[in-house]
């Protein structure tokens, strides 16, 4: 998951607000304010009186030549290194990431910030952006953190529904209401998830609950934040994890409660590019998938030849993390 660091110099109130309101990982604050801040809310602080203490946990580094890179490469694997350019420039950050090096950069404006995080395509996991105004800080935390985990869906096609009995399912309850076309990726293999909607679709027996993903069965994993994923079971109040919806697009919600409980279940396969993907999910009415167009499909009337929204990917996963090794999950 991205880090934003907001460097705030010389302080203001509103622009440490916004910060906060924004979801901001940390800001970056001249001595002697950090508990000012910490009286504005729970956030990270980095300068000699924070959480984070410049000199001790944070070394700032303004790299002037290529002689500089492996002395950072080394100070990175101690301490956090923010890192400054003379001359803003791609070539020097390339050079580290493709040495390994962990370095947080520091950016003036919304589009060197996302050119950080994009390049060599990985980018930079963590930067420091430098506020001088509130507005602005909303507009650049406001699309950084939209562009931050943008997933592709395929079409895949129903070949097989049949119930398979008895088994605890898991309602994940979070603390957001979630629009018609969003849902959470659930699947029984975590590299084949399906989009299950969200219950904000009416119902004549069941007011909706926006906040709501019946998700499937404890075992299924679920995409959480990070590019990770987890087994629902593992999910506790107070964890993140990823809403999507049909285009792809995603945020951040937090988890209210889980609600684990014995419930028929209905076993669904489907063909996504001449592979074989599956999961199991409760067996009534209001568990819905979600179409091409960001329909939610109830899974009783799911039938044969229908087409429901997957995210697939190649490579395997180990506790959770992405891996370039073969997997088999049946």
């Amino acid at each position: 998951m991205r880090k934003i660091w907001i460097k705030i110099d010389p302080w203001d109130k509103n622009i440490v607000t916004t910060a906060l309101e924004g979801g901001a990982d940390g800001v970056v604050i001249p001595d002697g304010y950090s508990e000012r801040v910490k009286e504005l809310g729970k956030i990270q602080t980095i300068s000699s009186d924070g959480d984070l203490k410049i000199g001790k946990d944070v070394e700032l580094f303004k790299i002037v030549s290529g002689e500089d890179e492996e002395e950072i490469v080394k100070l990175s694997k101690k301490k956090k290194v923010i890192l400054q350019c003379s001359d803003w420039t791609i070539i020097p950050i390339e050079n580290l990431i493709a040495k390994g090096a962990e370095v947080i950069v520091q950016v003036n404006s919304a589009e060197d910030a996302q050119t950080a995080f994009g390049i060599l395509e990985k980018g930079v996991n963590h930067i420091m952006y430098h506020a001088s105004d509130a507005l602005e800080l909303k507009k650049v935390l406001s699309t950084l953190r939209s562009e931050e985990d943008h997933i592709s869906l395929k079409v895949a096609e129903i070949i097989e529904i049949k119930p398979v009995g008895m088994g605890d399912r898991v309602c994940v309850d979070t603390c957001t209401s979630m629009a018609v076309g969003q849902g959470m990726l659930i699947g029984n293999s975590s590299s084949a998830l399906f989009l299950v909607h969200a219950e904000s679709i009416s119902n004549p027996y069941v007011s909706p609950r926006p906040f709501r993903v019946n998700a499937g069965a404890v075992h299924a994993y679920i995409r959480v934040t990070g590019g990770k994923t987890k087994y629902l079971s593992e999910l506790s109040s107070g964890d993140p994890v990823l809403i999507v919806d049909h285009q792809g697009k995603t945020e951040t919600c937090i988890v209210g409660r889980l609600k684990i409980e014995k419930r028929p279940l209905m076993f669904i396969k489907a063909m996504v590019s001449d592979k074989e993907i599956n999961t199991i999910v409760q067996n009534a009415e209001t568990i819905r998938l979600t179409d091409p167009k960001g329909k939610a499909v109830s899974v009783v009337k799911l039938k044969t030849g229908d087409k429901v929204l997957v995210a697939v990917e190649e490579a395997g996963r180990h506790f959770g993390h992405k891996i370039d090794e073969s997997i088999t999950e049946k």
